[in-house]
């Protein structure tokens, strides 16, 4: 909801600037003014970072609600991701930003959308706006993935697609997140999680031994880089990441 930006934009600061990892600052339009995003990336660029990432957002949800509420912008906010990408654009030279721009794409569309073509042509407007690279929403079948970009090419989509990998570590976590943002889960994936919901080590080893088949096959086929949602739980990314290696 915006509360945490300011914490957001030191702590990106120190990953880059103390620990010497580049970092990437993601900035959404939930209960923001254009005015007050435009002192955020002030912000940023005061603290050197280099590349943000730019989404819409999800509205908050209220309180035991398993859906999720429509999309309303604050007054002097912005509706969707590509309205802000060119916000970002047209002021670049005067307020001397020089960032580098990601933005989101859902290769089973988004769950707004009434189709993936109506998705489709939305990605290309937030691309034409300036995006310079794309990270997937989480998905467990990568025959999404190809159909998405070989789709998103077609339309002139040229900028890179990264892959974006959430390592199941909870059978009950996985399932609320598929709903909410329209994903699926392969049957044969979703029996196994549901035989092994109550072990929890079970349902680990298993959701990092898929992804790891699904990273082998993405970076054999040219994907060009994986980003794993890790949310706060490193183990399943640290995994996955020895397992590649070897």
């Amino acid at each position: 909801g915006g509360s945490t930006q300011s914490v957001t934009s030191e702590l990106v600061a120190r990953i880059r600037n103390d620990v010497g990892i580049e970092a990437m600052a993601h900035l959404t339009c939930v209960g923001h003014t254009g005015e007050e995003l435009q002192a955020v990336l002030d912000r940023l660029r005061d603290l050197g970072i280099e590349n943000i990432l730019l989404l819409r957002g999800d509205p908050p949800r209220p309180a035991g609600s398993q859906s999720m509420p429509t999309f309303q912008p604050v007054p002097g906010g912005f509706r969707y991701a590509s309205d802000l990408v060119s916000f970002v654009r047209e002021r670049r030279t005067a307020q001397r930003w020089d960032f580098c721009i990601g933005g989101a794409c859902y290769p089973e569309g988004h769950i707004d959308s009434s189709s993936r073509d109506e998705d489709l042509r939305n990605l290309t407007k937030k691309v034409e706006a300036g995006t310079e690279f794309l990270i997937t929403q989480l998905f467990f079948d990568n025959a999404f993935y190809f159909d998405f970009v070989q789709r998103a090419q077609m339309s002139r989509v040229r900028v890179p697609i990264v892959r974006g990998i959430m390592p199941i570590t909870s059978f009950e976590q996985v399932d609320r997140f598929t709903r909410l943002c329209g994903t699926t889960i392969p049957m044969r994936l979703r029996l196994q999680l549901e035989r092994y919901q109550n072990e929890p080590d079970a349902v680990l080893e298993l959701g990092v031994a898929h992804a790891t088949v699904q990273c082998i096959e993405l970076l054999q086929r040219g994907a060009p880089g994986i980003h794993f949602f890790t949310l706060n739980k490193s183990r399943a990314t640290r995994m996955i990441l020895s397992a590649l290696r070897a």
